[in-house]
């Protein structure tokens, strides 16, 4: 069952600029599930995989930021 909603002229054209190929339903349905889960976690989904499993510059990057995660969570956990 179909319902109608008003929203402000800028808000739909946000909205209109988001959706891309889906439907409106569809992008709001989206918007409101990953608006309930933590940004991080849904920006990481959103990337998973994508990097070579032979990448050496993530692994570069861990031991280069472990320490510092390291030394940043004694101080303010």
């Amino acid at each position: 069952m179909a319902k109608t909603i008003m929203i402000a002229n800028d808000t739909y054209k946000e909205l209109k600029e988001l959706k891309e190929d889906k439907s409106f339903s569809e992008l709001i349905r989206e918007l409101i599930k990953n608006g309930r889960t933590p940004k991080t976690v849904n920006n990481l989904k959103k990337h998973l995989g994508t990097l070579p499993k032979d990448d050496t510059e993530f692994e570069e990057a861990i031991k280069e930021l472990k320490p510092l995660y390291t030394k940043w969570k004694k101080k303010y956990v």
